[in-house]
């Protein structure tokens, strides 16, 4: 980790930056993986998913027998804690369900808003060294909750031509309507255009690497919703004297361990508190079946040496961190200074990991600094919100002489003819 010791304001938006990848062969790639699936459908996904991931696959969709076989193979305490996170889950997203309201503005003038699930959803589900059915939960609970009458999942298949167990036993757990075979550039090009077996969706949610974060901006562009721009996982750690050494070593490493171009961000008051985690750091890496992947994510990684909490809030909120921890004394007084955060984890014994499984809340969130101006996932990113509107003879003449005024005035005659031929019609 790079240490800074109150560095003056005037970098902060250089040592902030994330890692860089060159996009411009990274997006021409993925344009023609894409273009063959949607010229070839099936047959370019099958041919990719045989290039990339060394599998051979007659069927795409995964049969009943799959899943029932994946339930039966999976180890019962995994399956009780995946139920038990599922009914956190539920419970926090179950909240969030809108009820109509309906709103008089003013006399016979009523207005209101009703939710309605998108009816069909893309769900993708990263496998390759970590199988994400975690993420299972986060995607699929609220689009059922939601409403939404298709969900499509694609997660990659392995060597042998199948999905990992748990994926397919949470998918079926949370009423996934159709799994697939299929995983990077070809799963969101499949999901985006639709193939012969893989339905064409309308808006596509899910992680990935950096080539299916530059396959989903790119169906974006071509009018495929998604639920948000995201980027290599992170977490910024604020700590005091309060914290636990330890406790800080380890939040830093279980999000290094996601990947090689993850980056891990620590914010101390003290210069001890650094040294003390980088011992920790290092103590801890040694253990770890991930330690390459997360050693070569440290070096992406820095500390940053504050002089007041003032200089540490300014410097949270310009990072806009996806994960922020307050290893803080007062966390909850601090955390009413945060304005850009995806995530925030109060106090020494809420550990990220808990948000990433089984609080309750949403671990699909926006990373890169996209926290400045998007919220993770919520059941609002599953619906579409219609507006209403129902007017009474008397609220059409309580309104309509504003509305008569104001369309001459934009010089749209036929606006403000819409409106006078009926209040003509009630004044005979």
């Amino acid at each position: 980790m790079k240490i800074f010791i109150n560095p003056d304001k005037a970098i902060w938006r250089t040592i902030l930056q994330r890692p860089v990848f060159e996009t411009a062969s990274l997006e021409k790639t993925v344009s023609e993986i894409l273009q063959f699936v949607q010229n070839e459908g099936d047959a370019a996904v099958k041919r990719f998913t045989a290039q990339f991931d060394k599998a051979k696959i007659e069927n795409l969709q995964v049969s009943e027998a799959e899943i029932q076989e994946a339930t039966k193979s999976l180890d019962a305490d995994l399956k009780q804690a995946i139920q038990t996170a599922k009914a956190n889950i539920e419970t926090f997203h179950r909240q969030q369900i809108q009820l109509i309201e309906v709103v008089e503005t003013m006399p016979g003038v009523r207005c209101w808003r009703k939710s309605v699930g998108i009816e069909k959803v893309g769900l993708y589900i990263p496998g390759g060294t970590a199988p994400l059915f975690s993420t299972v939960l986060m995607l699929g609970i609220p689009a059922k909750l939601a409403g939404c009458k298709e969900i499509i999942l694609c997660s990659p298949p392995n060597k042998e031509g199948k999905i990992h167990p748990a994926i397919l036993y949470t998918a079926n757990l949370v009423g996934v309507t159709k799994i697939f075979k299929a995983g990077g550039v070809q799963a969101i090009g499949a999901m985006a255009y639709g193939t012969e077996s893989i339905p064409q969706v309308y808006k596509i949610f899910g992680p990935g690497n950096q080539y299916v974060t530059a396959a989903k901006q790119l169906v974006n562009k071509n009018g495929i919703a998604i639920d948000m721009p995201a980027g290599p996982s992170e977490v910024l750690v604020c700590a005091d004297a309060s914290a636990n050494p330890a406790f800080v070593a380890a939040d830093l490493l279980s999000q290094a361990e996601h990947g090689t171009d993850s980056q891990v961000v620590l914010i101390a008051f003290d210069e001890k508190i650094v040294h003390q985690v980088q011992g920790e750091i290092k103590s801890q890496l040694a253990t770890l079946p991930r330690k390459d992947i997360a050693a070569k994510a440290l070096e992406n990684s820095l500390a940053i040496v504050v002089k007041n909490e003032v200089e540490a809030l300014d410097l949270i909120n310009e990072y806009a961190p996806e994960h922020l921890i307050l290893s803080l004394e007062n966390a909850e007084t601090f955390a009413e200074g945060i304005i850009n955060a995806g995530s925030i984890f109060l106090g020494n014994y809420t550990p990220e990991s808990i948000g990433d499984y089984a609080s309750g809340t949403n671990h699909t969130l926006p990373t890169n600094g996209f926290a400045k101006a998007y919220s993770g996932v919520s059941l609002d990113s599953f619906v579409k919100k219609i507006t209403f509107q129902q007017l009474t003879k008397e609220g059409l003449q309580n309104v309509g002489t504003a509305v008569e005024k104001m369309a001459a005035a934009e010089e749209l005659e036929a606006h403000k003819m819409a409106v006078s031929i009926r209040i003509k019609e009630l004044d005979k």
